[in-house]
């Protein structure tokens, strides 16, 4: 995870009260929650919250009428973690499935090594010309 500080995480944080009342604070390097700017042309802001504990990283994003397409979430994900971190989405079984926003999408990152898929499962090799 990054740390979230200088730009452009101070210009996303929110520092109202509201933010205070919930969280009990605005935030420091290792979490808070920050209004991003999702693409110019799109004019729409991403409610995102992050926090780090118990082992994880966590981000999630949301917006009011939709979820983030991927294109969005590729945008957040390069924000919030470094160039050479993995984050994951994880979809749980329906009985154990918590949502308290239709919209809202989670990253995360283990703290320990994750078991990753061999790039050719991903995708077949491009061929070199």
């Amino acid at each position: 995870m990054r740390k979230l500080e200088g730009r452009p995480f101070d210009q996303w944080r929110d520092r109202s009260p509201g933010v205070v009342r919930l969280y009990g604070s605005v935030g420091d390097e290792t979490c808070g929650a920050f209004n991003v700017p999702l693409f110019p042309t799109t004019g729409e802001f991403a409610r995102v919250v992050v926090s780090t504990g118990e082992g994880w990283d966590h981000v999630s994003a949301s917006l009011p009428n939709r979820c983030l397409t991927w294109e969005e979430m590729v945008f957040i994900k390069r924000a919030f973690f470094k160039r050479d971190e993995w984050a994951v989405e994880f979809h749980p079984p329906e009985a154990e499935n918590i949502s308290l926003h239709n919209y809202c999408l989670h990253l995360w990152r283990p703290h320990m090594p994750m078991p990753l898929p061999e790039p050719w499962m991903v995708a077949p090799a491009k061929e070199k010309a």
